[in-house]
C-alpha cells in the first residue's frame, strides 16, 4: 500500500472520530504550547539580565582597599592606605586595560546662597567617566591640567543640580563645600539608582587631587575602576594587577592582599548560567504535558485497535499486509501529534503575545524552541502511537474476524 493510501486511510479513521481525536489532540496542544511560552519567558528573563549586566560592564573591574591587622585585630574593608595614583598608573600600563579611573569619597553640606544640601564628594579623573560611561547634559568635563594642579571645579548631579538650583542652569556659579568655594563647569545627565537602591545623581564630582588636598588631607586613594578590551581580558587583566599591586606594596608570599578585587565579568557569568538553568527548567516542567499528552494518544490508539479489530481482520482477509496495519495505526498517531503540535505552536506564540503586552516579564520566543517543540511532539506521536500500531499488526485474521 502507498504512502498516500495510507493517509488517506489514517484521516479517513480521525475524521470518524474526530471529537474524540480532538480531545486526544488537546494533550499535544498544552504541551507545546506551554513548551513555547516558557522557554520564552525564559530566555527573555536571561535577556534582560544580560542586558543589566552590560549596562554595569562586564568588562570592568573595581579595586578598593582593603583591611589590615593590628595586634591581631583585623579592621574592616577599606582601612588600608597603600592604594595611590601611582599604583592606578601602573595599572594602565598593562595590555588589557583600555581606562582606568581612581577615586576618593568624601561626604559634606554644601551650600549655595540661601540653600544647602549634604551630598557625596567624589575626587575623579577625566577618564572616570569613560569608566562609568556617563554623559554630559551642559558644561565640560575635569581636565588633566585640572587634576594635576588641584582646580577647585566641579561637576553636578542632576539630584544636587534641581535640590541647590531648582530650574536655573548652574553652569559658572559657586558653591561652597567645606568652606572651600568650587566652580560649577559641568552637569551630568541622568544617571539613575543602583542595583542597590542609592541614587548616583546625588554626588558632586571634583578633582581627585582637589578632594585628597583641600577636603580630606590624605595622599592616598580609595577605589580603582578599570576597563578592559572585553570579558576574557578582563580575568587575565585580575591576575595580572594582583602581581602589580602585591610586588608594588611589598606584600610577603604568605601575607594577604591588601587590597579587594571585585570582577563584574564573574557576576555576569554566573548569573547568565543561572538564568540558562532557569529557562531549561521551565521547558523541562512544560515538556512534562507533552508526555501526558503522548500517553493520551497511546490510550486512545489502543481503544481504537479494540474498537476496530473486525476491520482489521477484514483488512488482512483481503490481501494488507501486517506492515500496511502497521503504517496505518501510525500514521493516525502521527497526524494526532502533528497536528496538535501545529495548533500549539500558534497557541504557545499567542500566549507568549499575551504575556509580554499585558505584563512587565520579558518574553523572547526563538526559532529553535519552536522547532525543537515540534519535533519532541512528533517522537511522541512515534514513541506512543508504535505499541497500538505493533499490537494491531500482529492480530491473527482468523482471531480477528471472530472477535466481537
Amino acid at each position: 500500500m502507498s504512502w498516500s493510501a495510507a493517509l488517506a486511510l489514517a484521516l479517513h479513521a480521525l475524521w470518524r472520530n474526530k471529537t474524540r481525536a480532538m480531545l486526544t489532540a488537546l494533550g499535544v496542544i498544552i504541551g507545546v504550547a506551554s513548551v513555547i511560552a516558557m522557554v520564552a519567558i525564559g530566555a527573555g528573563a536571561q535577556q534582560r539580565i544580560a542586558e543589566q549586566l552590560e549596562s554595569m560592564g562586564t568588562n570592568s573591574l573595581v579595586i578598593r582597599s582593603g583591611s589590615v591587622t593590628r595586634g591581631g585585630v583585623r579592621t574592616g574593608a577599606g582601612t588600608t592606605t597603600s592604594l595611590t595614583l601611582a599604583d592606578a598608573e601602573a595599572i594602565a600600563e598593562l595590555a588589557d586595560v583600555v581606562d582606568v579611573a581612581p577615586s576618593v569619597r568624601d561626604s559634606a553640606q554644601v551650600r549655595y546662597r540661601g540653600a544647602n544640601w549634604g551630598t557625596a564628594i567624589q575626587g575623579v579623573t577625566p577618564a572616570y567617566f569613560r569608566v562609568r560611561s556617563w554623559p554630559l547634559l551642559d558644561g565640560e568635563f575635569i581636565h588633566p591640567a585640572q587634576v594635576a594642579g588641584a582646580g577647585q571645579v566641579c561637576l553636578l548631579g542632576q539630584t544636587v543640580a534641581r535640590e541647590l538650583f531648582g530650574l536655573v542652569n548652574p553652569i559658572g556659579e559657586t558653591i561652597v563645600i567645606k568652606g572651600m568655594p568650587c566652580r560649577i563647569i559641568g552637569i551630568l545627565t541622568e544617571k539613575g539608582a543602583t542595583a542597590w537602591g542609592s541614587d548616583q545623581d546625588d554626588a558632586i564630582f571634583a578633582p581627585i587631587t582637589t578632594v585628597q588636598r583641600k577636603l580630606k588631607g590624605i595622599t592616598h586613594i580609595e577605589r580603582i575602576e578599570l576597563t578592559t578590551s572585553g570579558r576574557e581580558a578582563t580575568f587575565r587583566a585580575t591576575k595580572e594587577i594582583t602581581r602589580v599591586l602585591r610586588q608594588r606594596h611589598r606584600t610577603a608570599a604568605d601575607a594577604d592582599d591588601d587590597f579587594r578585587m571585585y570582577n563584574r565579568a564573574e557576576l555576569a557569568q554566573t548569573s547568565e548560567e543561572s538564568a540558562r538553568v532557569f529557562s531549561w527548567l521551565l521547558g523541562s516542567i512544560a515538556s512534562v504535558s507533552l508526555l501526558v499528552g503522548g500517553i493520551g494518544i497511546m490510550n486512545i490508539m489502543l481503544v481504537s485497535v479494540t474498537e476496530r479489530t473486525r476491520e482489521i481482520g477484514i483488512r488482512m482477509a483481503l490481501g494488507a499486509r501486517p506492515r500496511d496495519i502497521l503504517w496505518q495505526f501510525l500514521l493516525e498517531a502521527l497526524v494526532l501529534s502533528g497536528v496538535g503540535g501545529l495548533l500549539g505552536i500558534v497557541l504557545g506564540l499567542a500566549g507568549a503575545s499575551a504575556v509580554a503586552r499585558f505584563s512587565q516579564l520579558p518574553v523572547e520566543v526563538t526559532s529553535t524552541s519552536v522547532l525543537i517543540a515540534f519535533l519532541f511532539a512528533g517522537l511522541v506521536g512515534v514513541f506512543f502511537g508504535l505499541h497500538p500500531a505493533r499490537k494491531a499488526a500482529r492480530l491473527r485474521p482468523i482471531d480477528a474476524l471472530r472477535y466481537e
